[in-house]
């Protein structure tokens, strides 16, 4: 009578974590999660972590994690005369946001901008003004359609490129960490952990670098963007973790060909997603009709759910 009373609290233990959302800021009918962004956000390697290790600990969640990030963009509407050697300006989100909107349907948005928007020189009022004025543009039209935000600041410029743009990021990035008092938003800070990691990194190895550019961080770079996301979702044991590997070290030899499905239709659906909302960037690659695409989308996602259940 024990041993099956005992099997009982396990199998429900089971059901109950493979039911389970990360932390109530999700909300229990959340689906689509779209990310807003820059080329960071297009590179996508955070948001590959962040699906990867959700879908293993709540193997029965059905997340739609969609990727629009856009290389070059910014909300500031800015672009230096010379960008891309005078080939285009930058993208500006005020072109595409309710395209974007109209085909998505989320449910739920993480929006991070501010890298590409003192456009890579001095610190200037005018040009901090309009990112300033970007970012309350962004809030109020994700706000008109009632959808809930997590805004995050950029990754961490690298000093080492450039001393004034990195004070320039620290200081776009704390106006935007200062929003959660001054406007109530829902901030993660992405940029100063980064920084923090970054300097401690270079105490002993004074040549290492999460960004080779200063700007596009490497897999481990990636993966403190996607820690910091996890622990505000409620996920404290990635804390320490100082790559995806080591945070889903518990889960079975499955783990590594999940990351690899999850990987690849990140990758195929970002470029479906982008050249059905629309844009101005140009030499983007060109994405398969967002209907094949979804397709695609649902056969890698039935393997994934078989691998995350064989995982546990």
């Amino acid at each position: 009578m024990k041993n099956l009373k005992f099997l009982i609290l396990l199998l429900l233990i089971s059901f109950t974590q493979g039911n389970a959302q990360p932390k109530t800021v999700l909300g229990k009918n959340t689906k689509k999660i779209l990310f807003l962004g820059n080329s960071i956000t297009y590179q996508g390697t955070y948001i590959s972590y962040l699906e990867t290790y959700l879908r293993l600990k709540y193997p029965n969640n059905k997340y739609q994690f969609i990727n629009v990030g856009l290389p070059s963009e910014t909300v500031s509407g800015l672009s230096e005369p010379n960008h891309a050697k005078g080939a285009f300006p930058r993208p500006d989100l005020r072109e595409r946001l309710k395209r974007i909107f109209k085909k998505t349907k989320p449910d739920f948005v993480f929006a991070s901008y501010g890298i590409n928007d003192g456009i890579y020189l001095p610190f200037d009022q005018n040009r901090f003004d309009k990112f300033k004025e970007g970012m309350q543009w962004l809030d109020s039209e994700i706000k008109k359609r009632k959808l809930p935000v997590v805004y995050m600041t950029p990754s961490a410029f690298d000093e080492k490129k450039d001393k004034a743009y990195a004070k320039v990021m620290d200081t776009y990035s704390d106006w935007i960490i200062a929003q959660k008092k001054d406007q109530n938003w829902k901030v993660i800070d992405l940029y100063w952990p980064m920084k923090k990691a970054l300097l401690q990194k270079r105490e002993k190895n004074p040549d290492f670098a999460f960004a080779k550019d200063g700007i596009h961080p490497n897999k481990l770079g990636h993966w403190l963007m996607a820690r910091e996301i996890l622990l505000y979702l409620g996920q404290p044991e990635v804390a320490k973790t100082e790559n995806i590997r080591n945070a889903i070290s518990n889960y079975k030899n499955e783990k590594n060909l999940l990351l690899q499905l999850v990987s690849e239709k990140q990758s195929f659906m970002k470029d479906a997603w982008l050249t059905a909302t629309g844009h101005k960037r140009p030499k983007m690659k060109e994405g398969i009709p967002l209907r094949s695409a979804l397709k695609e989308a649902y056969i890698f996602d039935e393997k994934i759910k078989i691998l995350a259940k064989q995982a546990q």
